[in-house]
Formats: structure tokens, sequence, C-alpha cells
């Protein structure tokens, strides 16, 4: 399998980084954690034979005007090119 390049994202967040609370800096280092879950367990579907799409279905609203985004996965099992 191979992997695509990644964007260089790393520096924007260590810029962000230095204008977060304490509060703000863990909830991103537990969805930074989180998503490195998902992207595993991405790459293993894909390494069983599903093509794999995050979808966003709807975006959440805070009081204060901030949001982010819902996903689901949307698979997609294709037939057997081995046969």
């Amino acid at each position: 399998m191979t992997i695509s390049d990644k964007p260089q994202l790393k520096s924007r967040f260590d810029d962000a980084a230095s204008s977060l609370s304490h509060d703000q800096d863990a909830a991103i280092r537990i969805l930074a954690n989180e998503l490195h879950r998902v992207n595993e367990a991405v790459m293993n579907c894909v390494n069983h034979g599903l093509s794999i799409e995050l979808q966003r279905v709807k975006r959440c609203h805070s009081e204060t005007g901030y949001w982010g985004d819902m996903i689901v996965p949307v698979i997609v099992k294709q037939s057997d090119k081995q046969g």
C-alpha cells in the first residue's frame, strides 16, 4: 500500500499551539490521537479490500460561534479482480 505525500500541517499546528489555552491544547491532542486511530482503521480497511471515503454529514456549532465537522465513512467493496 502506498500513502500519498502528507501536507505540511505540523508547522500550522505549531503556529496555532502557541496561542491555545491549556484546555484547548489538551482537546486538540485528544483529537489528534483519535484521528491517528481513525487513519489506522482506514488503512486496515484498505488492506482488506475496501475503499473508504470520509464525508462530512453535518456541522456542530457552539453558542459562541465555533464549529466542527462531523464525518461518516462511505465504504465501497470492489469485486475480486483475481478470479
